[in-house]
């Protein structure tokens, strides 16, 4: 259950960092808003994956998940591009995320 928590955390912060870019600076006021609602339920559902998932972990987990996920929607929503560094780096932390998850104890499984 933490991982499914955790997921929609990502998915929340995911989706309050696209709405910041479509936000113009909170110069928009739908955007602007569900930055605000979307962040707001990214750390309500983090704070409830801290009580299974030591924070350490729970973050680089979720900031690590946030960070390709908002790569690929700017490339496609907003045609943001990214170098091979970027692709390679970004592997990299998926390549850890998956360390974490498969080998670390205290990580729950």
């Amino acid at each position: 259950m933490p991982y499914l928590t955790l997921a929609l955390a990502v998915l929340a912060e995911t989706i309050g960092t696209a709405a910041l870019q479509a936000s113009q600076q909170f110069t928009r006021p739908l955007p602007s808003a569900i930055v605000v609602i979307s962040y707001a339920a990214a750390f309500y559902l983090l704070s409830i994956v801290l009580r299974a998932m030591p924070v350490g972990l729970a973050y680089a987990m979720w900031s690590g998940l946030g960070i390709v996920f908002i790569s690929l929607i700017g490339l496609v929503a907003f045609g943001q591009k990214l170098d091979l560094a970027a692709v390679l780096g970004m592997g990299l932390i998926v390549a850890g995320i998956l360390v974490i998850h498969l080998f670390s104890g205290a990580s729950p499984h």
